[in-house]
């Protein structure tokens, strides 16, 4: 009985293919499989299937676009999601790109373009030389009217720009 348990390491299934392929793991990977390879993370990674590191993207984040119009040919080795779920749908073409959509049963997330432009620092230190060309937001910060009158008794923890 002692044998059978000590040589698992010998056993093989005939899913651990389709596991290794499909998903990037390996039945009883080591420690190191569970990170994810930063080179597959951009795109390409040199050491191919021989990475010691895992090259799976995980969870579907974004439900499939053509999945939508029942026009994906991937089926399950898609990798994207095929399920309707509102909150993980991607975003309107038109909407981002024309910040309006004229279609009234838009499945597509309506996600405002300026709301995902990262704040510029140039700005909120105190002068961008690109002005309202920059690609970055420009937030105008309220100053404290107490601070501008002489003292504020909220000091550094006040809401307001000092």
């Amino acid at each position: 009985m002692q044998d059978i348990i000590a040589n698992e390491e010998h056993i093989r299934f005939d899913f651990e293919p389709f596991v290794k392929e499909q998903l990037g793991l390996s039945i009883g990977e080591n420690a190191r499989k569970r990170e994810v390879c930063k080179y597959f993370l951009k795109g390409h990674c040199p050491n191919g299937s021989k990475c010691l590191y895992r090259h799976n993207k995980g969870e579907r984040s974004v439900v499939c676009k053509h999945w939508i119009r029942s026009l994906c040919k991937k089926g399950d080795s898609c990798e994207f999601l095929h399920e309707m779920n509102r909150n993980k749908m991607p975003e309107c073409y038109f909407y981002t790109q024309y910040k309006q959509c004229t279609n009234p049963e838009c499945y597509y997330l309506h996600v405002d373009p300026d709301a995902k432009r990262k704040i510029c620092v140039w700005y909120s230190k105190g002068f961008c030389k690109h002005g309202p060309s920059c690609r970055g937001k420009h937030v105008r910060k309220v100053i404290c009217p107490l601070y501008l009158t002489g003292f504020c008794p909220s000091g550094p923890d006040c809401e307001n720009e000092q």
